[in-house]
């Protein structure tokens, strides 16, 4: 999440802490945890990739499209789950992602349109919600995590 900025340098110290209380454990993963919030910025890219591939985790640099994918595939989880509403998971494949950059999303940010527009048709906000869970559905049980189609447009 972090490297879609979704998540902040500081909230990435955050959770390596709670992965150390958690009982996570690793050279990296503690000087992840030990960075001050004040240099967080400029020290978790410096020790994160190390404390991801500690973890055996898959490391998302920022900005990589499949950081982006990622990104979307857990947030499709939260708004499945009920800690994200439908509307800020549209909202924010339009923010991050935006028209025509990656075609698994692009239903959603179609989707933030029309909520934008919602109060101008016949479909309630509850029919919209709709349709963004069946779309965060989709993407989590039918997309793979990579195809040529899925490409960022780099324009």
């Amino acid at each position: 999440m972090w490297s879609v900025g979704y998540l902040s340098a500081a909230d990435v110290v955050r959770a390596a802490c709670d992965g150390l209380v958690a009982g996570l454990d690793g050279s990296a993963l503690r000087m992840l945890a030990a960075v001050p919030y004040r240099n967080a910025d400029d020290e978790v890219p410096e020790v994160l990739e190390a404390a991801v591939d500690e973890l055996g985790l898959a490391y998302q640099p920022r900005g990589s499209r499949s950081g982006l994918v990622a990104a979307l595939k857990a947030l499709c989880a939260r708004v499945l789950a009920g800690t994200l509403t439908p509307r800020e998971l549209a909202s924010w494949a339009h923010d991050a992602i935006g028209h025509d950059r990656l075609s698994l999303a692009e239903r959603l940010v179609e989707l933030d349109d029309t909520y934008d527009c919602v109060e101008y048709s016949d479909q309630a906000v509850e029919e919209t919600d709709e349709v963004v869970l069946a779309e965060a559905r989709r993407i989590l049980d039918d997309a793979p995590t990579s195809t040529a189609q899925d490409t960022l447009d780099q324009t």
